[in-house]
């Protein structure tokens, strides 16, 4: 349809219709014949009204997609077809890395392939929309939403955002979402969570949130920005207040920061009840109040509060709410329809054919293999102990040998059958594993939410201690022992809070066993959340962080680990000694008694904890690789730079080692005065650089003053006459560092 088209149909729409567009309603709500009764009943919502809803989220499946799809627009006085949608974060049936994993390949590239094929394995089925990218800056690895983002930093995480979106949407170029016009081999991006949901107070999941207004600006919502200038189809609003003001309520933040300040003119859309639980915020006495606040607020689609199909209406009716606030919505789901082409053709490539071509095929299962290889983060490797060689005898012990479930807390369609466990990889690569599982990967009788993970799980404190000896009989006299260990992906994702980030204690007594017999440890972690593991650090030769790896986890793993593929990711986020640290990140303010690492002993009086050290454990963009690089000492090409200008900052990198390999060269800028307090360091530039043993090359980068810009004194975006440090090097805390002054 052309605009005028959409807009006929607008204004032919009666109230009832239009309300109905900004409804989306779960699957559950449907059967095969219609409405369920008791779903909708909870809501309010009569058997006519369900069918006019604009959008239904959760199903899945081109058959399914179809019937919802027909059922629903055969009872649209109009025919308007649904808007199908689903949380979609790293993958459909191809499971890719969780994306915090994703953030540690330090590759936009890699999170537009991943977005690309999980877009056109969604779109074979009937799909629309995605719930993602989620862009949330986090910082609190107490908070087990991190497991969604791409780490601590404003800068990367934009960078991120950009690629993913433009990968979802198939790199359809438009200034505004409006103006998309996407293929049908892609769908719709719903950037979220809209705004500082990553910063929860005490990382407690749903818990409000308390930032400066720079804070806001410089650090959190450039990611939003970076995925609105991509494009973004949807933003989802968060469940956080944002100065005490629930968010979907939040019209300033809406309206004036988003809508007029930040360009965005897609389809606005709450999170799951979001609208209703302005009640439970205090803000809100009953529907009715919640559903004018969030209207005026510009939320455009409720999802599954019922507040707007409920209430709307009547606001309409009693002059509370102009019809033209309704129309603006529905003209905005109208035009997002549009760009997906549904008026013209509803179904897309959905069928059982695509299906068949894409889900899972070779090509997307040799890709998830390679950019989980690539998200691994070698943090410690003593005595060269990987990459492993086939003529040693090694034990391979832990729950994580042999465990399909390596997903991610948000993989809802992943089949945890057709992944790849480290044993089958091994045996894929002609060895004989002599493996032993230890334990489970939860304590004996340990549950989450109440869920029991496995029958491990069940087992007697005798029965534990069985297996704990069978792996330590496993481990006696062998050449390394492998131990694959971590948490259960089930303790991360939403509602995965967690005050105590260590692994579980029977994971700990069988490290422990292992080690009293055999020290030649090679531990393995697999987590959605960076973990405290110090003391598995301290006593293992090597540890690789391989996080919710996906589909591919195991052939990536055994490729990494037998030297197949050199590791070269690094931290997306900081990796705390302690819990106690958290949040803990590279770009802190400087205090007035400031000490970077608190190690200066006798003196109480400094910004430092006194039974923990200050920096964490491993810092943001640290990773090993199983090579060696040197890095030149920094040369700019002038040390004054003007307003208008700019200067190259540049390093020469060698491969020192015997092996090739990629180093991810980082520039970091230090703005050394200014009238408000400013980080410590910000990331400003990566090259991934791939290096023959041997081989050498000149890195550079180019500095201008757009680089140096921040929120004054006076809220005034801009940059201030001075010193700058720029420091380049293989993680943020490099020394390697050049001095130019800004004039």
């Amino acid at each position: 349809m052309n605009h005028q088209e959409l807009r006929a149909l607008l204004a032919d729409m009666s109230l009832k219709e239009k309300i109905g567009q900004l409804t989306q309603l779960d699957a559950s709500f449907f059967s095969h014949e219609g409405p369920v009764t008791g779903p909708a009943s909870e809501l309010g919502i009569d058997e006519e009204d369900a069918f006019l809803c604009g959008s239904i989220l959760g199903a899945v499946g081109s058959e399914r997609t179809a019937q919802l799809q027909r059922m629903c627009m055969a009872k649209q006085p109009h025919g308007i077809p649904l808007l199908l949608m689903a949380d979609i974060i790293n993958g459909f049936k191809t499971i890719f890395p969780i994306p915090l994993a994703l953030g540690c390949t330090y590759d936009p590239d890699a999170l537009r392939t991943v977005g690309d094929i999980m877009a056109r394995e969604s779109a074979a089925t009937g799909l629309h929309v995605t719930f993602a990218p989620m862009v949330d800056l986090v910082r609190d690895a107490r908070w087990g939403r991190v497991m969604e983002s791409t780490g601590e930093d404003p800068w990367l995480n934009s960078l991120m955002a950009e690629a993913m979106v433009r990968g979802i949407q198939g790199g359809a170029e438009a200034a505004r979402a409006s103006e998309l016009k996407l293929d049908k081999k892609h769908i719709g991006a719903c950037t979220k969570h809209f705004a500082a949901y990553g910063a929860p107070v005490a990382g407690k999941e749903y818990n409000n949130v308390e930032l400066s207004m720079r804070s806001l600006l410089e650090d959190y919502l450039p990611a939003y920005q970076a995925a609105i200038s991509a494009g973004s189809s949807m933003i989802m609003t968060s469940f956080n207040t944002l100065d005490r003001i629930p968010v979907t309520a939040n019209k300033w933040l809406l309206r004036s920061v988003l809508r007029e300040q930040m360009g965005f003119d897609g389809v606005l859309i709450s999170d799951w009840n979001a609208i209703g639980e302005l009640i439970e915020h205090g803000v809100a006495a009953n529907s009715r109040e919640a559903a004018l606040l969030a209207i005026e607020a510009g939320v455009d689609m409720d999802m599954m509060s019922g507040c707007y199909m409920r209430s709307l209406t009547e606001l309409v009716e009693d002059g509370s709410v102009p019809v033209a606030l309704i129309d603006e919505a529905v003209w905005r789901i109208l035009v997002l329809k549009n760009s997906l082409n549904l008026f013209e053709d509803p179904f897309g490539i959905a069928g059982k054919q695509s299906e068949a071509e894409l889900l899972l095929n070779d090509k997307h299962k040799q890709l998830a293999r390679k950019i989980a290889a690539d998200s691994f983060v070698l943090l410690k490797n003593d005595k060269q102990a990987l990459p492993l060689k086939n003529q040693e005898q090694v034990a391979w012990i832990g729950p994580y040998t042999d465990e399909k479930n390596t997903l991610g807390a948000w993989s809802f369609f992943g089949e945890k059958q057709y992944t790849t466990t480290i044993r089958e990889a091994l045996e894929e690569r002609g060895l004989k594993p002599d493996i032993a599982a230890g334990c489970g990967i939860l304590n004996p009788g340990q549950t989450v939410y109440g869920f029991r993970y496995s029958t491990k799980n069940e087992m007697t404190a005798d029965q534990t201690q069985e297996l704990i000896d069978q792996a330590v009989q496993v481990a006696c006299g062998k050449d390394k022992v492998v131990l694959a260990l971590g948490e259960v992906n089930i303790q991360t994702g939403e509602g995965g809070s967690r005050a105590d980030i260590t692994i579980p204690a029977v994971q700990q007594r069988l490290f422990d066993a292992i080690y009293a017999v055999n020290q030649n440890i090679i531990t393995l972690i697999f987590a959605g959340r960076p973990l405290d593991i110090r003391s598995i650090n301290e006593q293992s030769q090597a540890v690789l962080y391989v996080w919710m790896p996906g589909t591919e986890a195991g052939g990536a793993i055994v490729d990494v680990l037998y030297g197949d593929v050199n590791p070269q990711g690094r931290l997306s986020m900081s990796l705390p000694y302690s819990v106690g640290q958290v949040p803990v990140y590279y770009s802190e303010l400087r205090t007035g008694r400031h000490t970077e690492d608190g190690s200066e002993p006798g003196n109480r009086f400094l910004t430092k904890y006194a039974d923990i050290p200050n920096n964490p454990l491993y810092p943001f963009g640290y990773g090993l690789s199983y090579t060696d690089f040197s890095i030149s000492p920094v040369s700019l090409s002038s040390d004054k730079l003007t307003s208008e200008g700019s200067i190259t900052a540049a390093v020469t990198i060698k491969n020192t080692g015997k092996s090739s390999g990629v180093a991810t060269v980082q520039l970091y800028i230090t703005d050394e005065l200014a009238n408000v307090a400013r980080p410590l360091r910000e990331l400003k530039g990566i090259k991934k650089i791939k290096l023959e043993s041997g081989q050498e090359e000149r890195v550079t980068y180019t500095i201008d003053s757009n680089m140096l810009r921040f929120y004054d004194i006076n809220m005034k975006y801009q940059t201030q006459q001075g010193w700058f440090t720029v420091w380049i090097g293989d993680n943020s805390q490099t020394r390697n560092s050049a001095r130019f002054e800004l004039i």
